[in-house]
């Protein structure tokens, strides 16, 4: 399962991001460090599933008449203050725990009503654009830090006749999770000295910079959208490549609300329907929850899912079935499962990902859609349907 991680200072709104988002129980409190253990949950990407081409509606709990939720792991961790990757505040844990996440999310609060340490202000006290440099300036420095503490290792295999310090630092590189590509494409964007010896501290960050932006890209969420000022939130837009303005806050309450048969709502609408009895409290939040949709699309969370998984990472969702035919499972279930895969991805791929053995016994695969065998090289849409063949059962 992809992962996605909360990052920010504390008191942003990361906490009820993550209760919005996969409706568990978790603290969320206005003080600094509220999340102390990481929380785990399992949070849903959405698209168009593939059964509104067909007469009948999936049988997926994950599909809501076309919807089609795909789970996702989101990671909530404790707060990043300044000084962070020096171990302030719970830095180390912090930035330890999200390196396991494919992408992060980087939560704001917009409204300015809180510092670079978390403590309540004014609101409009702080700006909040400070802390998109902040956060990856943290994220840079925790990760230049372990590749200086590793450089003492290529300095000394340097004295070997038959060192390469171009591999010795791709094997560096790996050992934080890149890939072979990453790894590549992070040497390739970098000028540097060939001997290690001669490097120095800005070189260290640059490649752990570099890196990264690579292996843990971020997308910036304009938490509190509904008491921040227009002028904040365009001015995050403006400096953040890829941001999203949202009410975590409001999202929690639509999600609650629907569960309890007072509104009609699926996370990422544009809108919503009251179809129950509400208090007027709960009318006038839900009415500045309607304003925020109306300026913005949605409540946000939703959006920063999906742009995290299809614009930043570029995965397309591909479904796994067993009879071509009808697009079921042996069990007869329609459209039963569905995966997440990088772009570029082939049936093979898509076989190891159901369970390495169909991937080891792989034989072939076919298009539900045409109910053509397709190619071992071919490249997954999204939204296909695939029937792998294999020795495996």
């Amino acid at each position: 399962m992809r992962s996605i991680g909360l990052a920010g200072k504390p008191n942003a709104g990361k906490s009820t991001f993550f209760t919005a988002a996969t409706l568990a129980d978790t603290e969320v409190g206005n003080y600094p460090f509220t999340t102390i253990d990481p929380n785990r949950g399992v949070a849903h990407v959405r698209t168009e599933c593939p059964c509104l081409d067909r007469e009948a509606r999936c049988d997926s709990e994950r599909c809501h008449n076309g919807k089609r939720y795909v789970p996702v792991e989101l990671l909530d961790v404790a707060g990043l203050v300044p000084g962070a990757h020096e171990g302030r505040g719970l830095g180390n844990q912090f930035l330890d725990a999200l390196s396991n996440a494919d992408a992060a999310l980087n939560v704001v609060d917009a409204s300015g009503g809180t510092n670079a340490e978390g403590e309540l202000v004014e609101t409009g006290a702080y700006d909040p654009v400070e802390d998109l440099e902040f956060v990856e300036r943290e994220l840079d420095l925790w990760l230049a830090g372990i590749v200086s503490r590793n450089w003492e290792r290529l300095e000394r295999g340097s004295r070997a006749p038959e060192f390469d310090f171009d591999d010795a630092l791709a094997d560096l590189l790996a050992g934080f999770g890149a890939t072979p590509a990453e790894v590549a494409a992070t040497l390739r964007a970098l000028d540097y000295p060939e001997d290690p010896k001669a490097w120095d501290e800005s070189d260290k960050e640059a490649l752990a910079g570099e890196l990264r932006a690579r292996t843990l890209p971020i997308v910036v969420v304009a938490n509190k959208a509904d008491v921040a000022s227009a002028e904040n939130l365009d001015r995050l837009r403006e400096a953040a490549t890829r941001a999203a303005p949202a009410t975590a806050e409001g999202e929690l309450a639509l999600r609650r609300a629907a569960g309890a048969g007072l509104v009609t709502y699926d996370p990422g609408d544009s809108a919503f329907e009251i179809v129950g009895d509400l208090s007027a409290k709960q009318e006038r939040g839900l009415e500045r929850v309607r304003a925020v949709m109306a300026d913005w699309g949605d409540t946000g969370v939703q959006r920063a899912m999906n742009t995290a998984v299809y614009d930043l990472l570029d995965y397309v969702t591909v479904y796994p079935v067993e009879n071509e035919t009808r697009w079921t499972d042996s069990q007869g279930v329609v459209l039963p499962d569905a995966d997440l895969l990088p772009r570029g991805s082939t049936p093979i791929d898509l076989a190891y990902a159901v369970h390495s053995d169909i991937g080891e016994g792989y034989l072939h695969a076919v298009d539900a859609r045409s109910g053509r065998r397709i190619s071992d090289s071919h490249e997954l849409e999204e939204g296909d349907v695939i029937k792998v063949v294999s020795t495996a059962k």
